[in-house]
């Protein structure tokens, strides 16, 4: 007698456990698989370089005397991967032409005089980012903005400046890089007898080597 309750209570605990198997195995197989085919991608590194060099030319727009082409140099240093310093230097002729249609002789002695600038700046990279190149090639970039003075020299004149701007990189490899600035030059000029403040600005591009 106590076998068959042994073997009858068996049974019933078979029989209960074979829709739960059943419904393990039916959700098993209902699961869906994603065929999804992986790409490999090159993740960017800022490179950890910490001086850069570079030339850029581009146009500056000297207030009362129009637009003309620049071309400069900078040296940068890179305290940390979110602060730098930087000298840079730039060279670009200005014209009175839109004077002499008025006054005869115009204001300078030649048609045009040349203008220096050399300014210390601070800057901060404020959204590093990337830029993808391709289906698996991503490039480090990274927008900054940057602030400083120096001077700018023209027309005997050495007037003190004060410099505004944002810029753009991109890192083509860990020793390159194309940089786009917008600054404005901003600095007081004796015009005809008269003082005023003048904003200056300036787009430049170039190329920038890391070391």
């Amino acid at each position: 007698m106590r076998k068959s309750l042994v073997t009858l209570t068996a049974a019933l605990l078979a029989a209960l456990a074979l829709p739960t198997q059943a419904a393990d195995q039916a959700n098993a197989e209902s699961v869906v698989v994603p065929q999804v085919d992986r790409r490999d991608i090159q993740l960017p590194k800022f490179p950890s370089n910490d001086f850069e060099v570079g030339l850029f030319g581009g146009l500056y727009s000297a207030q009362n005397f129009g637009s003309s082409a620049i071309g400069g140099f900078r040296a940068t240093y890179h305290i940390t991967e979110d602060f730098f310093v930087e000298l840079a230097a730039g060279r670009t002729k200005v014209s009175d032409e839109a004077f002499r249609r008025i006054l005869p002789g115009g204001i300078f002695t030649d048609n045009q005089e040349t203008l220096i600038y050399s300014n210390f700046n601070v800057g901060m990279n404020v959204l590093p980012g990337e830029v993808f190149w391709w289906r698996d090639t991503a490039m480090p970039s990274q927008i900054f903005v940057i602030a400083g003075g120096g001077t700018t020299r023209f027309n005997g004149q050495r007037m003190k400046t004060i410099d505004v701007g944002i810029g753009y990189k991109v890192y083509l490899a860990d020793w390159l890089a194309v940089r786009v600035d917008m600054r404005d030059n901003v600095y007081t000029l004796d015009l005809l007898g008269k003082r005023d403040s003048t904003h200056n600005f300036e787009l430049n591009a170039g190329l920038s080597f890391l070391f």
